[in-house]
């Protein structure tokens, strides 16, 4: 098993749908843009750019604020990452507060600059995650549209969000994956999954989707938990469950950073480990734009893989 791919190669920017099917799994991170106002905040995402840069990442992905609340830094560092370093970026794309015409502009912007791999996602709504969603009167209602629109536009990689234990909007299980399939014969080429800690849930996912008639493989977005305040508000946000012995886990170190740390990087390791031996064609790391944690876990992995 090779730990991620070379980032440039001549001519046409790779294609992550193509990539994620390659055989070998793909090891990509995710990042945030700086927050404006925040001091520090892009030294410290670029830092974290930097330093796993040298692990020679197969893609790496900055997100997209709720609303579009920080659509200019994403724009940005989007584009910094294209022409400045070795490292294939996919930019996320969500249609809420954005009118198709803006959603155009934004596509043809990417495309400008080198940008071929997107994720589209419907977004959550502005300031309140929880509260009621709204479409743009001249913008798309569903995640999908976009991603037609996307393919539309021209020669794009399209990814699409994945939920292991159901979108918290969602009715049901069965609704869920309807919506999924509904994304998939869009024109996704792959997804990446919120995240998650049983790996039971992305192996269910999987074969549901697949059971359905639908073979886009679905990459396991991982975060390393090294702060269990953080811990706790993410899954709140993103509807994540943290089983009962996880927590208690970290309960047991919690006046501990190093520990809390270390118990973190043990834990996805061992999720990691699972997925890739369950078949995940790839890991994405939510790397919170901080670096030491993910290294060391990569670093595992590949001890692993050598053996």
């Amino acid at each position: 098993m090779t730990l991620g791919a070379p980032s440039v190669m001549p001519g046409q920017p790779p294609a992550i749908g193509d990539l994620v099917r390659g055989g070998d799994p793909t090891f990509s991170f995710e990042f945030f843009p700086p927050s404006p106002g925040r001091a520090g905040s892009e030294k410290t995402l670029w830092t974290a750019l930097r330093e796993l840069e040298s692990l020679h990442p197969s893609f790496v992905s900055v997100t997209y604020g709720a609303g579009g609340g920080n659509r200019a830094a994403t724009v940005e560092t989007t584009d910094r990452i294209a022409t400045e370093t070795t490292m294939l970026p996919m930019a996320h794309l969500t249609a809420v507060n954005h009118s198709v015409a803006e959603l155009r502009n934004l596509i043809g912007h990417f495309a400008s600059v080198g940008v071929r791999n997107i994720l589209a996602l419907r977004g959550d709504p502005p300031g309140d995650v929880a509260g009621d969603w709204i479409a743009h009167p001249e913008g798309y209602e569903h995640a999908y549209q976009l991603v037609e629109l996307i393919k539309e536009s021209g020669d794009f990689s399209v990814g699409v969000a994945a939920f292991p234990e159901r979108h918290p909007r969602s009715p049901d299980w069965d609704s869920e994956i309807r919506n999924f399939v509904a994304k998939c014969r869009a024109g996704a080429d792959f997804a990446i999954t919120q995240m998650f800690f049983d790996w039971r849930d992305w192996a269910r996912l999987r074969d549901a989707t697949e059971k359905a008639g639908c073979d886009v493989p679905i990459i396991p977005g991982v975060m390393p938990v090294v702060n269990v305040r953080n811990l706790v508000r993410i899954a709140e946000l993103t509807g994540a469950t943290i089983p009962a012995g996880v927590a208690a886990r970290f309960e047991a170190v919690s006046g501990d950073a190093a520990a809390v740390r270390a118990l973190g990087v043990e834990i996805a390791t061992g999720l990691c480990e699972r997925l890739l031996a369950e078949g995940a064609p790839g890991i994405h790391f939510i790397t919170m734009n901080r670096s030491t944690a993910t290294r060391e876990i990569w670093q595992n992995l590949r001890s692993m893989a050598a053996v």
